[in-house]
């Protein structure tokens, strides 16, 4: 769907808290609010929104299955899932149905079955719940995280050395 700015904000029911802008092909809006991020993507000069929420632990249980499985259908959600006892079929689909609104999963057709496809990345799950940690219990601020971290005693001298090194890195890329 191709939308300009002022659609992309009239999208936007509460207030945005967060505006992170890539200058590369792929800008993002993130509005945090609670427990739920929206994620909208513009891709180039053809603007692409996709609202994407942070999944609920129930929606990352399965979204871990997709990505392990990379498609399926319900029963191959169902048998892929490593519960004890595997969740059940109706829950599955009702999930599903809810995560494909939230415009985390997408599905086509093969003959009577539908199969599913996730259309977010770990990766992008992984930015958007630590953005959200931050922002809910640091106030966005990278280096109070990051001072918790490294105050914590539990922190070993390997873990510690990694962590200069992505320091070190990261300035090298900035300079």
């Amino acid at each position: 769907m191709v939308i300009n700015d002022i659609e992309v904000l009239r999208t936007v029911r509460q207030p945005c808290h967060t505006r992170v802008d890539c200058v590369d092909m792929i800008s993002r809006v993130l509005i945090l609010r609670d427990y739920s991020c929206t994620i909208t993507l513009a891709m180039g000069k053809k603007r692409l929104s996709q609202k994407v929420e942070l999944p609920t632990p129930g929606e990352l249980r399965l979204l871990q299955v997709l990505w392990r499985i990379h498609e399926g259908t319900i029963e191959d959600i169902v048998m892929a899932s490593e519960g004890d006892p595997p969740p059940n079929y109706k829950t599955v689909q009702a999930w599903l149905r809810i995560m494909e609104r939230k415009g985390q999963v997408d599905h086509k057709q093969e003959g009577r079955a539908f199969v599913f496809r996730p259309l977010i990345s770990r990766g992008d799950v992984h930015r958007l719940s630590i953005r959200h940690f931050l922002t809910r219990y640091f106030t966005g601020s990278r280096s109070e995280l990051l001072m918790e971290l490294l105050s914590d005693e539990r922190i070993s001298g390997e873990e510690l050395r990694q962590l200069e090194g992505l320091v070190r890195n990261r300035r090298k890329e900035l300079l």
